[in-house]
């Protein structure tokens, strides 16, 4: 057992500091509050490689795996920087198409996906089923050659930034007349497919939407993988990288408050010549936040290396329990961040207070703390399905 990173990896980690320090997190608000979009960032870093390190070389990636992206996710978020569309575009996306798309949709996807030029978006969740697939409404029929998909989506990150969306829908299966899961790769100009923004109470500079599919029609080729048996080993494919990487952008953001709270305190004298940070009652609560920082950066680390070893299994358990200590992390970190720093920890300039809806998010999405709670309870511990 080791916890070194190889010295590839540690100059990944190395490189993408230094890029997401360059832009940091000014550069981040100001796109936000100006309704645009780290654009400038993401084209370096995919010209850079950094997108695509978890796309196998001859798509143009880096060949490394989702340990690699965790990295890469981790040190753009504890620069300041946390990007969701990472999570989306190279984590689900392209393991789902890698993993499960043909190979003219591979070709056709991945090498852009890895420079960055392309982002291709995920839509799951409902406004009734929430993300629970065997409820879904969203259904797609054949009409001669083609797929026609009908349904809702809401929550969807980047629509706005994407030339495609990959839409979970439900297909009839002939044989047995039941309804199962398919993915297809559709266009975001395609007929029939509108949006609205939802207004969030989050400083991101990536938005949400409600999708509404009206009849959508996309060819046959739209639908991910080689038939519909692909539908739900593809669905599933993407989950952990997902809760991984979400893990990883969480417990870089609790860092980077961390960094920015303990800065402050070593330097800030209110009574007499001692720093606020000589203070237990600062202190202590700045390094508790930090141990559970670093125990859900442990259990990422280890979600990571299961999942690159084929270990699926083992990695559903480990990544969903570093999503929910990632979460919580990050929360507590930016928090006492907030706290530590006084009013000063409230203004834009010091940089904490920007990440709350942030990182209050991060406990809801894309999983629950509480689904969490129940999957442990389920799979590790051996009681009865509660829901």
């Amino acid at each position: 057992m080791t916890f070194d990173l190889t010295p590839e990896q540690d100059q990944l980690r190395d490189a993408v500091r230094a890029l997401g320090r360059r832009y940091g997190h000014g550069y981040f608000v100001e796109k936000a509050k100006a309704g645009e979009h780290t654009t400038e960032l993401w084209a370096e870093a995919g010209r850079l490689g950094y997108l695509g390190v978890n796309i196998p070389t001859e798509y143009g990636g880096g060949g490394g795996g989702i340990t690699e992206l965790a990295i890469v996710c981790e040190e753009l978020a504890a620069a300041g920087c946390p990007l969701l569309l990472l999570v989306v575009s190279p984590a689900i996306a392209a393991t789902v198409i890698n993993r499960h798309g043909t190979e003219e949709q591979r070709k056709r996807h991945l090498p852009g996906l890895a420079d960055g030029s392309q982002k291709i978006v995920f839509a799951i969740t409902e406004p009734e089923a929430g993300s629970n697939f065997h409820r879904l409404g969203t259904v797609a029929r054949r009409d001669g050659d083609d797929w026609v998909l009908n349904g809702r989506k809401c929550y969807i990150s980047g629509v706005d930034e994407a030339g495609h969306v990959l839409v979970v829908a439900r297909t009839e299966d002939s044989s047995t007349g039941k309804l199962k899961p398919a993915l297809f790769l559709v266009p975001t100009d395609a007929a029939g497919l509108t949006r609205s923004k939802l207004d969030m109470e989050i400083v991101s500079p990536e938005n949400q939407f409600l999708l509404y599919l009206d009849d959508v029609r996309v060819p046959a080729d739209a639908l991910l993988g080689e038939s519909l048996d692909a539908g739900l080993p593809a669905l599933f494919a993407g989950l952990n990288p997902e809760r991984i990487t979400v893990a990883a952008m969480g417990a870089g953001t609790g860092r980077y408050a961390i960094e920015r709270a303990s800065e402050y305190t070593a330097t800030r004298k209110v009574w007499g010549g001692r720093t606020i940070g000589t203070h237990q009652g600062v202190s202590h609560p700045l390094a508790h936040a930090a141990v559970q920082v670093e125990l859900a950066r442990l259990m990422i680390q280890k979600a990571a290396t299961l999942y690159d070893a084929g270990r699926d299994l083992e990695a559903g358990v480990s990544g969903n329990m570093a999503k929910y200590a990632a979460g919580e992390a990050a929360a507590l970190a930016v928090d006492t961040a907030v706290q530590v720093l006084g009013g000063a920890g409230m203004t834009t300039e010091y940089g904490v207070a920007t990440l709350l809806g942030a990182v209050r998010a991060g406990r809801i999405a894309p999983v629950s703390r509480e689904m969490i709670l129940n999957f442990v309870a389920q799979h590790v511990l051996g009681q009865d399905k509660s829901y």
